[in-house]
């Protein structure tokens, strides 16, 4: 799609196709740019006023197609998964391969997780094929930040506090997080920060078990599929 500045005066179309060619066309700059866009730049590249780019860039974080990162730029959202798997994707295309691998070697299943406000929100989910009985959920599915261990090592990307729990600090030191019980009663998970290029891209590798003996044991590799989903996306 292209970037170029769309005069308003030029625009034949009725107010109503008017905005959402606009949201569109919004969206699908915000999608196609990695790192990120200011509201001032999606009004420079549409053409129009800086009120106008924010009102639109508002409504479609509504619908979870576009999210504003803590450096103030926006990003593709987990509502665009559903429509075209566009959020982080290059993130998601790298890791795919990574977390089918994963999830066999390990026999539980593996997920990209995200960071989207204060939610935890599952990009990419991939089922073992290696095991009959496995815990799974869906794409788009998500919690707070700072609850299991996708919330934990996603907290572990903001500024530390005084007020930090102690599972918060020992994820910071240790690299990686462990609960039981947290999100799915009965169940284990292990997340793995991602170390990206882009600061601003937070995410992480989750594994969900009920098995505590797989949890324990899937550390290691849960630590080497995300520094290798880090180096190559």
């Amino acid at each position: 799609m292209s970037e170029k500045p769309v005069p308003e005066k030029t625009s034949p179309r009725p107010s109503g196709s008017q905005t959402l060619a606009r949201g569109l066309s919004a969206l699908g700059l915000v999608a196609g740019t990695p790192q990120g866009l200011a509201v001032q730049d999606v009004a420079d590249r549409l053409g129009v006023h800086r009120t106008i780019a924010y009102r639109i860039l508002t409504t479609l974080a509504e619908f979870r197609l576009v999210f504003r990162g803590t450096d103030g730029r926006y990003r593709a959202g987990s509502g665009t998964a559903a429509l075209a798997r566009g959020y982080a994707a290059g993130i998601r295309e790298a890791a795919l391969p990574v977390l089918r691998r994963t999830a066999d070697e390990l026999g539980a299943t593996v997920a990209l997780i995200a960071a989207e406000g204060d939610d935890a929100v599952a990009v990419a989910v991939v089922e073992p094929q290696s095991v009959d009985y496995h815990l799974s959920y869906r794409v788009g599915s998500r919690n707070p930040i700072g609850v299991g261990a996708a919330g934990l090592a996603l907290a572990s990307f903001r500024a530390p506090s005084a007020d930090d729990p102690a599972e918060l600090v020992e994820v910071r030191e240790r690299g990686y997080a462990t609960t039981f019980g947290q999100v799915e009663p009965g169940a284990f998970g292990v997340a793995v920060p991602l170390r990206l290029a882009d600061p601003a891209m937070q995410l992480c590798v989750n594994l969900i078990t009920t098995r505590e003996d797989v949890a324990r044991a899937s550390v290691p590799g849960m630590v080497a599929a995300a520094k290798e989903i880090s180096v190559n996306a």
